[in-house]
């Protein structure tokens, strides 16, 4: 074996993948993560559990590339391993373009907060911004709204919710053409139609809802000033059940190519293991 490893050192989670380069291949090794709240406990516990569970010995190993908000705290070798610390920017545009197959997107990482990236083949990754509304929001919202913080719970409880009783759609406002080309069903305002019978259920659908949109909404200028279509999206809420629905949805609206592709919580790894 001929392997390079990528490690995203995260706040809570950190996650790890590996190629491997033998005989001139680029096979990609089945992605793990581990929770941790200490960085460097994290980062040797998935180390260690991802080279057991693919049998891969350190003399297999020729590099270990490390990204993330915790990359910042490994100073040394990994196990006498070079380690090299690599652009988190340019980890999420190539790890979208490696998901998608796509040679051009816009890549978006939905993470605590959510960041956009220009992404095209061969060419350096460009930062658009992005906007801090993301799973912290997410989470941070549900906390003090519902008195929860464990997403999966919260995304067990919205699938029950109804926006109806949430948010104002343009057809609740007008039966006119008042916004030309708009569906009658797109969001005039999210909670601003928040009924006194709302369920717990339809408060954590509409954050949830809410969350999405406005990161659908960034990504959708970003795609315009590009001429593009297809917007990959990346990171750990792209893993909620309710993604695929509402982003699906969202394409229908506005003719785009919103994309969740394969392990997309999984992108910015990835392309930590792709990068030169």
């Amino acid at each position: 074996m001929s392997v390079v490893i990528g490690i995203d050192v995260g706040g809570s989670t950190t996650k790890i993948v590996g190629f491997d380069k033998a005989g001139g291949g680029n096979k990609l090794i089945d992605p793990l993560f581990v929770r941790a709240t200490d960085p460097i406990t994290a980062l040797y516990g998935a180390f260690g559990k991802f080279t057991d569970q693919n049998n891969i010995e350190l003399s297999d190993i020729d590099i270990v590339k490390v990204t993330g908000v915790g990359s910042a705290k490994v100073l040394k070798p990994i196990y006498g391993l070079e380690c090299q610390n690599v652009p988190e920017f340019d980890c999420i545009g190539l790890g979208g373009l490696y998901l998608s197959g796509l040679d051009e997107a816009i890549v978006v990482s939905l993470g605590t907060g959510t960041a956009i990236i220009h992404a095209k083949r061969g060419e350096p990754m460009e930062y658009l911004g992005g906007t801090g509304v993301g799973g912290g929001t997410l989470v941070g919202l549900s906390r003090k709204m519902l008195g929860m913080s464990d997403i999966q719970h919260i995304q067990e409880l919205a699938e029950d919710g109804d926006l109806n009783n949430i948010d104002w759609r343009i057809r609740h406002i007008s039966k006119k053409d008042i916004l030309p080309g708009a569906p009658d069903m797109l969001t005039a305002s999210n909670f601003g139609n928040v009924s006194d019978i709302a369920s717990k259920a339809d408060v954590a659908l509409g954050i949830i809802n809410m969350v999405f949109e406005t990161i659908a909404m960034v990504a959708r200028f970003a795609a315009k000033t590009y001429g593009l279509r297809d917007i990959v999206l990346t990171g750990n809420l792209t893993t909620l059940s309710q993604a695929a629905g509402i982003f699906r949805g969202l394409n229908a609206m506005f003719d785009l190519n919103f994309m969740i592709p394969k392990n997309s919580q999984f992108g910015t790894v990835i392309g930590a293991a792709l990068t030169k």
